[in-house]
């Protein structure tokens, strides 16, 4: 199989869609949830979540900027500057896909998907209660990519919550017993199986190969 930039703008549109987004294998899937100033909340699914740093800890997403297709996420982080990372498990696939409907911008996907808000230590976004790792940032910056027309936001993180039994002795998160699950192209569900620990990569102990 082979496609060159001509035969790849030819695909129709979902076609094109399902095979880029999938292209560069599987992603782990959030919910980014975020309220209103009319404290109304929403609920969104992402697979393009990106580590940026560690010091300062910093996360980004990327979101189209189309003006035709409402982007109620970015409208709520520009108003109240927070939003929650909550990381998708097994057991609310259907919940979290279905977020994506396009619902109107009173009504909040919380409700509709039979999900549960959730407010830790005063923080104004609210989190998902049924996920084992829950995030929350502050807005630092949107950074406007013009190649395609929408936005890398990037946070830093304020808050980290997460299950007693998924945090490592190596201050790591077992994305196993998480139950973390990933997506490939826009509906392609998998979930993560642990293999190994490799040491820390230096030529002096280059192994045999």
């Amino acid at each position: 199989m082979h496609l060159d930039k001509k035969g790849i703008h030819k695909l129709n549109r979902i076609t094109r869609l399902n095979l880029i987004n999938s292209i560069t294998g599987v992603k782990t899937i959030n919910l980014i949830g975020t309220i209103d100033k009319d404290s109304v909340t929403n609920l969104a699914i992402f697979s393009s979540i990106v580590h940026i740093s560690s010091n300062p800890a910093l996360l980004g997403f990327f979101v189209r900027t189309n003006k035709q297709v409402k982007r109620d996420t970015l409208d709520n982080i520009i108003q109240n500057k927070v939003y929650t990372i909550n990381l998708v498990n097994s057991k609310i696939i259907k919940q979290a896909h279905y977020t994506s409907v396009k619902f109107d911008k009173n009504v909040s996907e919380f409700d509709k998907c039979s999900l549960t808000e959730k407010y830790i230590n005063g923080f104004l976004a609210p989190y998902v209660a049924e996920c084992k790792v829950k995030i929350g940032l502050r807005m630092k910056e949107i950074i406007s990519i013009k190649s395609n027309d929408s936005n890398l936001v990037v946070g830093e993180i304020e808050q980290l919550n997460f299950d007693n039994d998924i945090f490592c002795e190596d201050k790591t998160l077992d994305l196993e017993k998480s139950d973390a699950i990933g997506i490939s192209g826009l509906n392609k569900y998998y979930k993560f199986n642990y293999i190994c620990d490799l040491p820390y990569a230096r030529i002096s102990e280059l192994p045999k190969f």
